[in-house]
């Protein structure tokens, strides 16, 4: 089994850690630093619980102003880089927020996410003061480092993953939309990466505006197309009509009448958890007009309470000729997951043409 990560930080990072920040701040007590940072219950700590640890622990060994403290950081930033740095930006959540320190946390978030990333950092500043946050935003998607740049988008991400929600933004993502207009055609795969993670959490609470904003991009830059197909993904996946129709999907009302033919079957159709099955499926197309389609199963998954919950993975999306036969198969694993968990029961399995049901089969899982 993969080491968790919340591994990486052990007596080896934090003591190497420890040896750097002596360096340069020759009364930082590296022996007593670790040890009150692995103190009890250390081993019980879950991977961001441990950057909070190690940013209190800072706090005490670190110069008691907030302002030398950062200035300690800020000598060995350039050797701190990486996903296990991220306890750099949330020592600037945890003693930045108050209104004397706003303007050099900003500067030290801005700093910090060009080595790591303050995209977790800079939430609690946004729900305390998000119109001024946001002003802040704007002027770092304007910035001439990507990092920066992509932390204008990630960090006002409504739903952003670990990172808990931004209620405000749930509720009215205008101002999110504004920040996004200025990433819209960045040259960086990086943040339109980020942008089209954000139009899709949007997407999740506001669908009209998302499509809104897709007409609008739509077209327009180069590169901005794959933002705007990648932010409607979820209502792709949703068999949202006017997302279906944007993208030039037919109709999942004309599929019936177009399929000529489904079928999909299972091998073996009873198995044990932590085993895996063969799924079979063919689907032919009747003779006319070339047809855009997104063919998926469809999982109904048996809940601990016995109610089922729908999951749906993708099999292939592309234009077809009129009379094309599509068949296929896929291995569908049914162990326990760290995001899914699998009980005992009877299992539908549908085939899904632009989210319409064409064909299904049943799989009963067991013990």
């Amino acid at each position: 089994m993969a080491e968790a990560l919340k591994a990486i930080y052990n007596k080896e990072f934090l003591r190497h850690f420890g040896e750097k920040v002596h360096a340069v701040h020759g009364t930082f007590d590296t022996e007593s630093f670790v040890a009150t940072a692995m103190d009890e219950p250390w081993d019980g700590l879950e991977l961001k619980a441990r950057m909070r640890r190690i940013a209190e622990t800072l706090r005490t060994y670190l110069p008691i102003r907030y302002e030398e403290a950062l200035d300690v950081l800020f000598a060995i930033d350039e050797t701190c880089v990486g996903f296990p740095y991220l306890f750099f930006p949330d020592f600037v959540a945890a003693y930045g927020q108050e209104e004397e320190h706003w303007e050099l946390s900003m500067k030290a978030l801005e700093r910090f996410t060009q080595k790591s990333s303050s995209e977790f950092a800079i939430r609690p500043f946004l729900l305390h003061d998000p119109e001024r946050v946001i002003c802040q935003m704007t002027i770092w998607s304007k910035h001439s480092n990507e990092h920066v740049r992509r932390l204008a988008s990630e960090g006002c991400r409504p739903r952003l993953p670990w990172g808990g929600a931004l209620p405000m933004f749930k509720r009215d993502p205008t101002p999110v939309i504004a920040v996004l207009e200025q990433l819209k055609a960045d040259p960086s795969l990086y943040v339109r990466k980020s942008v089209a993670n954000n139009l899709n959490d949007i997407a999740k609470d506001h669908p009209s505006v998302v499509l809104e904003t897709a007409r609008r991009w739509t077209g327009v830059y180069p590169h901005t197309d794959w933002i705007v197909r990648q932010g409607c993904r979820t209502l792709i996946r949703k068999a949202d009509p006017e997302a279906m129709e944007l993208f030039g999907y037919t109709k999942p009302t004309d599929i019936v009448s177009l399929t000529t033919c489904a079928s999909l079957s299972v091998l073996p159709s009873r198995l044990v958890i932590g085993e895996s099955c063969e799924l079979q499926y063919e689907l032919c197309i009747l003779e006319g007009q070339p047809v855009r389609i997104r063919i998926e199963y469809g999982i109904d998954f048996v809940k601990a309470r016995g109610n089922t919950s729908r999951k749906s993975f993708l099999l292939s999306d592309k234009t077809v000729s009129g009379g094309t036969r599509l068949t296929g198969t896929r291995m569908h694993s049914w162990a326990d997951l760290t995001t899914r968990r699998h009980y005992p029961g009877e299992h539908r399995i549908a085939l899904l043409v632009n989210g319409c049901e064409v064909a299904y089969v049943v799989l009963q899982l067991e013990v």
